[in-house]
């Protein structure tokens, strides 16, 4: 049997999260996909998942296998892509992930045109809030917004953003522009549901405020939120690029400027790997690129 073929095909399943998935990402046929798997559980002896008619999952043994099946695939590409010309066309399928309103705003039409430009790549991109474990979830690429403390990533910096409060200019006319945070406690705020009320942090010299806010408006998602504030419902806080078409149109104003936290740093991510993919080293160049000059008073790449 072709042990690197089963080796990808496996890598595949377990990155997919099922037979089905696999056999598209691959571009064959789901009975091949299976009687790849099934061969190469009997070459091995072990078998790498749990299958049941609702659901596939890895064994312990699966798990320990697919990092180093990882690891041995990477290098091959890697020594491969060293034979070719750097110009080579990427191929292959790249999973990526981000938060999921910069990821609307700004990840996926990236992607977009990364596999506009290069046909041969399969790219799946997954919006979530939530700190996905590169490895666990056989994600290739991540987009973070935050200081990162995981050493068993690779992180290149594509820019910052702060963290605004705004007001429509509307509601400012009528309620004032406050010179303080503090002037934030007896107005009307809007809020998102399943947050802490508090907002912050502050600057005021030397010492960090945080603030519990209060209002008669909430929501459980951004989008909604940010479009309260601009019909002019409340004060609200949010990260830069989330309000920046409305900042850039009018619709929104800034308040607070000299009391606003540090910019949070924006990350490409990546495991740490003695070689890397060229499909992915093309990927991060790419949106480096074009993320290039990301910063809290320009927020449209």
């Amino acid at each position: 049997m072709d042990k690197f073929r089963a080796m990808g095909t496996f890598v595949q399943i377990a990155d997919a999260g099922s037979l089905t998935a696999a056999a598209w990402a691959s571009g064959t046929s789901l009975p091949a996909v299976v009687r790849s798997l099934a061969a190469y559980e009997a070459e091995l002896g072990v078998r790498l998942f749990n299958r049941t008619t609702r659901r596939i999952s890895l064994t312990e043994e699966g798990r320990r296998h697919l990092e180093s099946c990882r690891a041995l695939l990477a290098a091959v590409d890697d020594a491969e892509a060293a034979l070719r010309d750097d110009a080579a066309e990427p191929t292959g399928h790249l999973s990526i992930t981000a938060p999921v309103l910069f990821g609307q705003m700004h990840v996926a039409p990236i992607v977009t045109r990364f596999v506009q430009q290069h046909r041969q790549m399969r790219c799946r991109v997954m919006l979530m809030d939530r700190v996905v474990n590169l490895l666990e979830e056989g994600i290739d690429v991540g987009i973070r917004i935050a200081h990162l403390e995981d050493s068993s990533l690779v992180a290149l910096p594509l820019g910052e953003i702060r963290r605004v409060v705004v007001a429509s200019p509307a509601f400012l006319r009528e309620q004032g522009v406050p010179a303080h945070p503090n002037e934030l406690l007896k107005a009307n705020c809007v809020r998102l549901v399943d947050h802490a009320p508090t907002w912050g942090n502050f600057r005021d010299g030397g010492k960090m405020l945080k603030l519990s806010v209060s209002g008669n408006l909430e929501f459980n998602h951004i989008a909604p939120a940010v479009q309260a504030c601009a019909a002019g419902a409340g004060f609200g806080q949010f990260l830069s690029y989330q309000v920046a078409p409305l900042l850039a149109s009018g619709a929104l104003q800034t308040v607070l400027e000299d009391f606003e936290d540090a910019p949070r740093p924006i990350h490409v991510v990546y495991p740490h790997a003695r070689l890397l993919p060229a499909r992915t080293r093309a990927f991060i160049d790419f949106i480096r690129q074009e993320l290039k000059g990301f910063e809290p008073g320009n927020n449209k790449p």
